[in-house]
């Protein structure tokens, strides 16, 4: 016998992953030029050749052994060091090696969280329409229930009113991305004062914690409006950080979770993300991309680009008629359909070879996520075919 629910995930992709297997095919019949691939966020913007550079200088000039060898449990404490110590000077911090535990990306800090916060099967944790997908998937399976609080649209910043009224004495967490995917939206300091404000009255109420989880693999892909750090508005954060996205290292599943000293009791929770991690079997994070990062922590690829990406695709699909909510940082367009039926405008799309991804499972049906994480000619090839699907509506 094996796991009902297990089975089903592993023989359902998620729409996302359908899509992007759907363009290779796609790209093997017709030629990768002529398909418009905008599935998934795969960061095409190349690693710093710092990241070369100092990845030949460790793998020449140390030994093997100490190279490929097991770290520590919750990573080696000179690179947790050297994390706190790029976050303080940025942030004003005053974080140490012994608030960090080293991770595989952003989805493994996501995972270990959760497990380390869920006390019940009957705990809830909530969400933000729009969110990313897999936080279904994450909670449910430690035997959590999501519960997510519909959009405030058009600005996307979070239904204050609608959250408080979506907390129950069942609250575990709360989970937040910012920036965010699918929206591109940054959280204001005003969205996310309030955020607290309510979060802690209703610690008090309900005489129990209640963590905010922040789930940040775009914290550095923004324009000009930096994201608020957030343990600095709310003392039992939770940070989930890869270094997929800003450092363009997504095969490599490097990241962390940062639990804050200045949250109530934050060793035992730290050592509940360390039990977490162990019962995952999340420990000892991938050693020589933790040499990496001990080296190379604060330093970012090229952004500059996916804000050119972001304003030619915008501009072009806006002066067609689209209706689209301006990103102020990840990479991702969000755009509104022009029918009702997501998956039928999506189907449309295909036959122009666009692969847009419908929102419904990111909670906003009407809308699909554009990732323009892409090369910039693609996004310039691909306007002629937004120009023919606008035209199927006129």
């Amino acid at each position: 016998m094996i796991s009902e629910k297990m089975y089903k995930l592993g023989s359902n992709r998620s729409v996302i992953r359908e899509l992007f297997e759907f363009g290779k095919k796609r790209k093997a019949e017709i030629g990768d030029d002529n398909v418009y691939d905008f599935s998934i966020g795969n960061p095409s913007v190349p690693s710093p050749k710092i990241i070369q550079d100092t990845l030949i200088k460790i793998l020449s000039e140390q030994e093997p052994t100490a190279i490929h060898g097991y770290t520590s449990a919750q990573g080696d404490p000179s690179v947790r060091k050297a994390i706190a110590d790029d976050l303080n000077a940025r942030y004003e911090t005053q974080f140490t090696a012994d608030n960090f535990y080293m991770t595989c990306g952003a989805a493994a800090s996501l995972t270990i969280s959760i497990r380390a916060v869920i006390t019940d099967a009957a705990d809830e944790f909530i969400t933000f329409a729009p969110f990313f997908t897999e936080y279904r998937v994450f909670v449910e399976s430690q035997g959590g229930k999501l519960v997510v609080v519909p959009p405030k649209e058009p600005d996307f910043q979070i239904d204050l009113k609608q959250f408080e009224e979506s907390i129950t004495p069942k609250t575990a967490a709360v989970i937040i991305n910012s920036p965010n995917n699918p929206s591109g939206v940054i959280y204001s300091e005003e969205t996310i004062k309030g955020l607290a404000a309510i979060l802690e009255a209703k610690e008090k109420e309900y005489h129990r914690e209640i963590y905010l989880i922040s789930d940040e693999p775009y914290r550095e892909i923004n324009y000009g409006k930096v994201p608020p750090f957030v343990t600095k508005y709310y003392n039992n954060s939770i940070i989930c950080y890869s270094y997929s996205k800003s450092l363009s290292l997504p095969g490599e599943r490097i990241g962390y979770v940062l639990v804050p000293n200045q949250m109530k009791d934050w060793q035992k929770v730290y050592a509940a993300i360390c039990g977490s991690g162990r019962s995952l079997g999340f420990i000892c994070a991938p050693s020589l991309f933790q040499k990496l990062i001990a080296q190379t922590a604060g330093l970012t690829s090229d952004l500059s680009i996916y804000a050119k990406n972001r304003d030619l695709l915008y501009k072009g699909l806006t002066s067609l008629g689209f209706s689209c909510v301006y990103p102020d940082g990840a990479f991702y367009l969000f755009m509104k359909t022009k029918e009702s039926d997501t998956a039928a405008f999506c189907e449309k799309a295909k036959k122009y070879d666009l692969l847009l991804v419908p929102a419904d499972d990111f909670g906003c049906p009407g809308y699909v996520r554009i990732a323009y994480c892409v090369s910039t000619a693609m996004i310039e090839r691909s306007m002629a075919a937004f120009a023919k699907l606008a035209d199927e509506y006129k």
